[in-house]
């Protein structure tokens, strides 16, 4: 916990902004140079930067459909540490992650070495996952001795637990809960809890099993908007994607009213806590 409110300044509800890059080389949907794509990532960081948000975490959401892991090509890593290092230009000061999908945890960890970023967001860290993309297994013990190899062991690694976007049948006798004591054991440095897909509210109920099970960070990544902060004040982060974009939806620009407007919402929040 002491190196999460090192990294992020706080404990509670730090919120985390997500700049979803647009499609990168090699992808069916690219159609812009990276120039470009850097340009438009870090108008949207500059953006959480001054509204206030608590950090910047860059994603290749664009890249659909996804690859796995180690067939994610060099260009997608090249072009993300491109877009990276710029973002992390604008935010010097600023908490900056980066998460490569899919499930291209290496990638993730090699960019953010490259371009001094704090933290990681990883899949199939522990448990096997039927996702959409195919069959995900866990990483974990291959992943943070990848870490520890390069030199990368200040990067904090935040890991999905019941990834959304996935089946978990096979999984269905293995609790949230046992699943966040298993990330906790294999020295997950935070959990992530989110909904069944993208903008998809967490279960409240779920949220507390897992504050409940560990004592690292907990994570909420998915679906939180104005209306349901108070829900999940008591996550140590708050990743936000969706409700930032116009009209609500995660493939829209960043609507600088709506950040305003769930900021000033938190900060009051924030007030009545202390």
């Amino acid at each position: 916990m002491q190196r999460f409110q090192k990294v992020f300044g706080r404990l509670q509800a730090a919120a985390v902004g997500m700049v979803h890059v647009g499609a990168l080389p090699g992808t069916p949907r690219s159609s812009e140079t990276v120039g470009q794509l850097i340009d438009k990532a870090c108008k949207e960081a500059e953006i959480y930067k001054r509204a206030g948000l608590d950090a910047v975490m860059v994603e290749n959401m664009h890249d659909v459909p996804y690859l796995l892991g180690g067939d994610v090509g060099h260009e997608v890593t090249a072009a993300m540490t491109a877009v990276c290092r710029e973002v992390r230009r604008v935010c010097p000061r600023l908490p900056c992650g980066v998460q490569v999908l899919s499930a291209a945890n290496k990638q993730a960890l090699a960019v953010a070495l490259a371009t001094g970023l704090d933290f990681v967001r990883v899949e199939g860290f522990v448990f096997s996952h039927v996702a959409d993309e195919g069959l995900l297994n866990s990483c974990a013990g291959d992943l943070l001795r990848y870490r520890t190899r390069i030199g990368a062991d200040s990067i904090m690694v935040f890991t999905d637990i019941k990834k959304k976007h996935s089946s978990h049948a096979i999984t269905a006798d293995v609790s949230i809960a046992d699943t966040a004591r298993a990330a906790e054991f294999f020295l997950s440095d935070g959990v992530i809890v989110t909904g069944t897909e993208t903008g998809r509210p967490v279960d409240s109920k779920e949220l507390k099993e897992v504050h409940q099970a560990v004592d690292i960070p907990v994570l909420v990544g998915s679906g939180v908007s104005t209306e349901n902060l108070p829900t999940y004040l008591r996550a140590n982060g708050l990743i936000v994607g969706s409700y930032f974009k116009k009209n609500g939806l995660w493939q829209n620009e960043v609507d600088l009213d709506r950040v305003n407007m769930f900021m000033d919402r938190l900060s009051t929040l924030r007030q009545k806590l202390r």
